[in-house]
């Protein structure tokens, strides 16, 4: 019976491994628009679906990459938001043009990963 339940979990498919995915946030000492960000979206976002699908990691644009990630290109104005799919760019945002066109932006990003969410913090 024991070969039999073996054999059988032999032939069942692995689950799907979940992509890791990220919200990159690119910026700079004294940057105006990464401050009215982070005023107006910083502390709501880690409550929002988006936030739990994609957690938000903020670096400055004059340090190195980190390791493992790969941009289609250099980050050039801030704030850029890069969504990353296990360290690769998906899409970006660059700039903030406002809350309400920055959660209808990362929504068309998200759903071009297939991620749902929801600007609403939970």
């Amino acid at each position: 019976m024991r070969a039999v339940l073996t054999s059988l979990m032999l032939l069942l498919p692995l689950p799907a491994q979940a992509d890791e995915v990220q919200l990159l946030m690119g910026e700079e000492a004294g940057c105006y628009w990464c401050g009215r960000w982070t005023a107006e979206i910083g502390a709501i976002y880690p409550k929002t679906k988006y936030g739990e699908e994609a957690p938000l990691w903020r670096i400055d644009i004059h340090e190195p990459l980190p390791a493992g990630i790969r941009l289609d290109s250099r980050i050039v104005y801030t704030p850029t938001f890069v969504l990353l799919v296990n360290g690769e760019e998906s899409g970006r945002i660059e700039g903030y043009p406002g809350e309400d066109f920055f959660w209808g932006l990362l929504a068309m990003l998200m759903e071009a990963v297939d991620v749902e969410g929801e600007a609403d913090a939970s």
